[in-house]
């Protein structure tokens, strides 16, 4: 049996596929990687987001760059690995492709944007820092064209920055958790989160065990929040959830990763 064999054998067994890729899947469709000899590391010392952020020459330079290099992703088209991930996702077989690339392939082969999971963003569209803003390439490539305009949110004036995770800058929270998940084995369609009996403790106050079995729809449990509430507390109130844009957050930042 060949690997080619062997790999159809398993993805016909599987009842859910999630791919995950890399830069290699794309150098096939022009788009160099970052680490081998011509790739853009031999070219470009990298940019950290910290000088990013501190320095305007910075924010220029990387948007020269971005602009100089900006022709080969644009007219890159899928291959035949783009193609096979599209497929498996038309036939119900992937629920989630996790990248790590930037170019936005797996959309141009026909993956749903739900379904793609992009580790290290997306290199298509720029966004605002603090409001997340999406801001389109060819109104910031017409203004930096004349005389090196940085841009700035039409909504609230903040940096912009194309929407890719940069050196030093910390991982997108919710697409590391969605990979996280999608990683996951999934649960038969019969099982079930269920709730165990009550149990009596010597204590003798009830005692409200729930064992986790698997929802039919996720591999993650409720949070507690989200258990019935004991009949003498009542229903207790959600507490108030606010998410700060991911690229300013002051946290210690993530190990370096740059995109593959």
């Amino acid at each position: 049996m060949n690997d080619h064999t062997s790999l159809k054998a398993l993805l016909d067994a599987a009842r859910d596929v999630m791919v995950f890729t890399g830069a290699g899947i794309s150098t096939e469709s022009g788009i160099p990687d970052f680490r081998s000899p011509g790739g853009i590391w031999s070219k470009y010392r990298p940019i950290e987001f910290s000088e990013f952020m501190a320095s305007e020459e910075a924010r220029r330079e990387s948007w020269r760059r971005k602009f100089a290099t900006d022709a080969v992703m644009r007219k890159a088209e899928p291959n035949a690995g783009h193609r096979a991930v599209a497929a498996l996702v038309e036939r119900g077989k992937c629920s989630s492709v996790v990248t790590q690339n930037v170019d936005g392939l797996h959309q141009k082969a026909g993956v749903p944007d739900a379904k793609v999971i992009e580790l290290h963003g997306n290199a298509t569209y720029a966004a605002c820092l603090d409001c997340g803003h999406r801001h389109e390439l060819d109104a910031i490539h017409a203004a930096f064209a004349r005389n090196e305009t940085l841009p700035e949110c039409g909504k609230c004036v903040g940096i912009v920055k194309t929407a890719t995770i940069s050196f030093g800058q910390a991982m997108p929270v919710l697409a590391m958790a969605r990979a996280q998940a999608a990683a996951l084995p999934r649960p038969r369609p019969e099982q079930s989160w269920q709730p165990w009996p009550k149990a009596q403790p010597r204590s003798g106050r009830a005692l409200s065990v729930r064992s986790w079995r698997g929802p039919p729809d996720g591999p993650v449990p409720p949070a507690q929040s989200e258990w019935p509430a004991r009949p003498e507390q009542g229903p207790q109130p959600e507490p108030e959830r606010r998410i700060e844009p991911q690229a300013r957050q002051r946290a210690t930042p993530a190990p370096a990763l740059e995109p593959a």
